[in-house]
């Protein structure tokens, strides 16, 4: 894959979803909820058949599985500390089980808004 012609794509989804934080020290080890944004990107070179890096609808279609799986759930159901931070990791093993393989596509990075304003981001991609 030549690295020079790269092309990062991208996906997002939201959900509402509640959790509390465990062993916090603060109003956040209550439970409470908030409009999650998840976003994942992808990087690959452009295939020239295609035009495209990898078909946007295979990235909603796994974020539509993230979204599923998460939305108007308790989090602490799913993971045993949901913070952003936590759930980066948490969509990250997802995606590898899920799409890793997809042929000349990496992923490049991750991102998960708690609220508006407040965001943890794992960045893959070298």
């Amino acid at each position: 894959m030549d690295m020079k012609n790269e092309i990062t794509v991208s996906k997002k989804v939201s959900f509402d979803a509640a959790h509390y934080l465990p062993g916090y020290d603060g109003k956040c080890a209550n439970l409470h909820g908030h409009h999650w944004v998840v976003e994942l990107g992808v990087k690959g070179s452009l295939d020239e058949q295609t035009g495209m890096v990898v078909d946007f609808t295979v990235l909603k279609f796994f974020l539509s599985q993230i979204q599923a799986n998460l939305d108007h759930h308790l989090l602490n159901d799913v993971l045993p500390n949901p913070t952003a931070e936590n759930l980066v990791f948490y969509i990250k093993s997802k995606f590898y089980e899920q799409l890793w393989g997809l042929e000349g596509v990496k992923l490049d990075f991750i991102r998960v808004w708690e609220t508006e304003d407040s965001m943890a981001e794992l960045k893959v991609g070298g």
